[in-house]
Protein backbone atom coordinates (compact mmCIF):
# COMPACT_ATOMS: atom_id res chain seq x y z
CA UNK A 1 0.00 0.00 0.00
CA UNK A 2 2.84 2.41 0.84
CA UNK A 3 4.40 1.76 -2.57
CA UNK A 4 1.13 2.65 -4.28
CA UNK A 5 0.91 5.91 -2.33
CA UNK A 6 4.53 6.73 -3.19
CA UNK A 7 4.01 6.03 -6.91
CA UNK A 8 0.78 8.03 -6.95
CA UNK A 9 2.54 10.93 -5.21
CA UNK A 10 5.44 10.88 -7.66
CA UNK A 11 3.15 10.74 -10.68
CA UNK A 12 0.96 13.54 -9.37
CA UNK A 13 3.87 15.89 -8.81
CA UNK A 14 6.56 14.89 -11.30
CA UNK A 15 4.60 13.92 -14.39
CA UNK A 16 3.04 17.37 -15.00
CA UNK A 17 6.50 18.96 -14.85
CA UNK A 18 7.97 16.59 -17.40
CA UNK A 19 4.99 16.91 -19.75
CA UNK A 20 4.96 20.70 -19.51
CA UNK A 21 8.61 20.95 -20.56
CA UNK A 22 8.71 18.16 -23.15
CA UNK A 23 10.92 19.06 -26.11
CA UNK A 24 9.24 20.37 -29.21
CA UNK A 25 9.51 18.25 -32.36
CA UNK A 26 12.68 18.48 -34.44
CA UNK A 27 11.15 20.81 -37.03
CA UNK A 28 10.06 23.28 -34.33
CA UNK A 29 13.45 23.06 -32.56
CA UNK A 30 15.21 23.88 -35.82
CA UNK A 31 12.85 26.80 -36.60
CA UNK A 32 13.25 28.29 -33.11
CA UNK A 33 17.04 27.94 -33.24
CA UNK A 34 17.12 29.66 -36.65
CA UNK A 35 14.89 32.55 -35.52
CA UNK A 36 16.81 32.76 -32.24
CA UNK A 37 20.07 33.29 -34.12
CA UNK A 38 18.58 36.52 -35.52
CA UNK A 39 17.53 37.80 -32.08
CA UNK A 40 20.16 36.45 -29.67
CA UNK A 41 23.72 37.51 -30.52
CA UNK A 42 25.43 34.68 -28.63
CA UNK A 43 26.02 31.18 -29.99
CA UNK A 44 23.40 28.72 -28.72
CA UNK A 45 25.87 25.84 -29.13
CA UNK A 46 28.30 27.55 -26.75
CA UNK A 47 25.74 28.52 -24.10
CA UNK A 48 22.96 27.08 -21.98
CA UNK A 49 19.67 28.59 -20.83
CA UNK A 50 18.45 27.58 -17.37
CA UNK A 51 14.85 28.33 -16.41
CA UNK A 52 14.11 28.03 -12.69
CA UNK A 53 10.56 28.51 -11.47
CA UNK A 54 10.18 30.18 -8.08
CA UNK A 55 7.21 30.76 -5.80
CA UNK A 56 7.01 34.36 -7.01
CA UNK A 57 7.98 33.89 -10.68
CA UNK A 58 11.29 32.61 -11.97
CA UNK A 59 14.93 33.08 -12.85
CA UNK A 60 16.27 32.82 -16.39
CA UNK A 61 20.04 32.28 -16.61
CA UNK A 62 22.21 32.14 -19.69
CA UNK A 63 25.77 30.95 -19.15
CA UNK A 64 28.68 29.79 -21.25
CA UNK A 65 29.71 26.16 -21.47
CA UNK A 66 33.41 27.11 -21.65
CA UNK A 67 34.25 29.48 -18.78
CA UNK A 68 37.14 31.01 -20.72
CA UNK A 69 34.86 32.15 -23.58
CA UNK A 70 34.67 35.83 -22.62
CA UNK A 71 33.29 36.85 -26.02
CA UNK A 72 30.15 34.78 -25.41
CA UNK A 73 29.93 36.04 -21.80
CA UNK A 74 29.93 39.61 -23.09
CA UNK A 75 27.29 38.84 -25.74
CA UNK A 76 25.06 37.15 -23.14
CA UNK A 77 25.33 40.10 -20.75
CA UNK A 78 24.58 42.67 -23.45
CA UNK A 79 21.56 40.76 -24.72
CA UNK A 80 20.04 39.98 -21.34
CA UNK A 81 20.55 43.55 -20.16
CA UNK A 82 18.80 44.86 -23.29
CA UNK A 83 15.85 42.49 -23.09
CA UNK A 84 15.44 43.07 -19.34
CA UNK A 85 15.05 46.78 -20.11
CA UNK A 86 12.59 45.97 -22.92
CA UNK A 87 10.59 43.68 -20.61
CA UNK A 88 10.40 46.41 -17.95
CA UNK A 89 8.68 48.55 -20.60
CA UNK A 90 6.23 45.75 -21.43
CA UNK A 91 8.03 45.02 -24.70
CA UNK A 92 8.20 41.24 -25.18
CA UNK A 93 8.82 41.40 -28.92
CA UNK A 94 12.12 39.47 -28.77
CA UNK A 95 10.61 36.22 -27.45
CA UNK A 96 7.64 36.75 -29.75
CA UNK A 97 10.00 36.89 -32.77
CA UNK A 98 11.60 33.62 -31.70
CA UNK A 99 8.62 31.64 -30.38
CA UNK A 100 5.59 33.27 -32.01
CA UNK A 101 2.75 35.38 -30.68
CA UNK A 102 0.82 32.40 -29.34
CA UNK A 103 3.60 31.40 -26.93
CA UNK A 104 2.04 30.24 -23.64
CA UNK A 105 2.08 32.95 -20.96
CA UNK A 106 3.26 35.69 -23.32
CA UNK A 107 -0.09 37.45 -23.77
CA UNK A 108 -0.49 37.77 -20.00
CA UNK A 109 3.03 39.14 -19.60
CA UNK A 110 2.46 41.68 -22.37
CA UNK A 111 -0.85 42.76 -20.81
CA UNK A 112 0.59 43.27 -17.31
CA UNK A 113 0.41 46.77 -15.91
CA UNK A 114 3.71 48.59 -15.24
CA UNK A 115 5.19 47.38 -11.97
CA UNK A 116 3.09 44.19 -11.78
CA UNK A 117 6.14 42.14 -12.77
CA UNK A 118 9.44 42.98 -11.12
CA UNK A 119 12.30 42.33 -13.54
CA UNK A 120 15.89 42.27 -12.26
CA UNK A 121 18.99 41.88 -14.40
CA UNK A 122 22.10 40.46 -12.73
CA UNK A 123 25.62 39.79 -14.00
CA UNK A 124 26.96 36.30 -13.29
CA UNK A 125 30.63 35.23 -13.47
CA UNK A 126 29.97 33.23 -16.67
CA UNK A 127 26.90 34.99 -18.07
CA UNK A 128 23.85 36.81 -16.73
CA UNK A 129 20.34 36.26 -15.45
CA UNK A 130 16.96 37.92 -15.32
CA UNK A 131 14.69 37.44 -12.33
CA UNK A 132 10.94 37.76 -12.73
CA UNK A 133 8.61 38.15 -9.75
CA UNK A 134 5.05 39.19 -9.12
CA UNK A 135 2.48 39.18 -6.36
CA UNK A 136 -0.23 38.24 -8.87
CA UNK A 137 -0.95 34.48 -8.95
CA UNK A 138 -2.08 34.84 -12.57
CA UNK A 139 1.21 36.47 -13.60
CA UNK A 140 3.27 33.93 -11.66
CA UNK A 141 1.39 31.19 -13.51
CA UNK A 142 2.03 33.02 -16.81
CA UNK A 143 5.77 33.22 -16.05
CA UNK A 144 5.81 29.48 -15.31
CA UNK A 145 3.97 28.68 -18.55
CA UNK A 146 6.33 30.98 -20.44
CA UNK A 147 9.34 29.18 -18.92
CA UNK A 148 7.87 25.78 -19.88
CA UNK A 149 7.40 26.97 -23.46
CA UNK A 150 10.99 28.18 -23.63
CA UNK A 151 12.28 24.91 -22.20
CA UNK A 152 10.33 23.04 -24.85
CA UNK A 153 11.43 25.30 -27.71
CA UNK A 154 15.09 25.52 -26.63
CA UNK A 155 15.35 21.86 -25.57
CA UNK A 156 18.79 21.40 -27.13
CA UNK A 157 20.14 24.50 -25.41
CA UNK A 158 18.11 24.72 -22.21
CA UNK A 159 17.46 22.93 -18.98
CA UNK A 160 15.15 23.36 -16.01
CA UNK A 161 16.68 24.77 -12.87
CA UNK A 162 16.23 23.30 -9.46
CA UNK A 163 13.12 24.43 -7.58
CA UNK A 164 13.96 27.61 -5.73
CA UNK A 165 12.18 28.83 -2.66
CA UNK A 166 12.69 32.15 -0.97
CA UNK A 167 13.32 32.07 2.76
CA UNK A 168 10.43 33.49 4.78
CA UNK A 169 10.83 37.18 5.50
CA UNK A 170 11.47 38.19 9.07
Amino acid sequence: MNQLITVTFLLAFLLPVSIAAAPADEKRLNEVAERGAHVMPFDLEKTVHVFTKTESGGIQKVTVKNISDQEQVSLIRTHLSEIANEFKQGNFSSPEKIHGGDMPGLAELKAANPGEIKIEYKVLPIGAQIGYSSESPQLIHAIHRWFDAQLSDHARHAEPGQPHQHPPSK
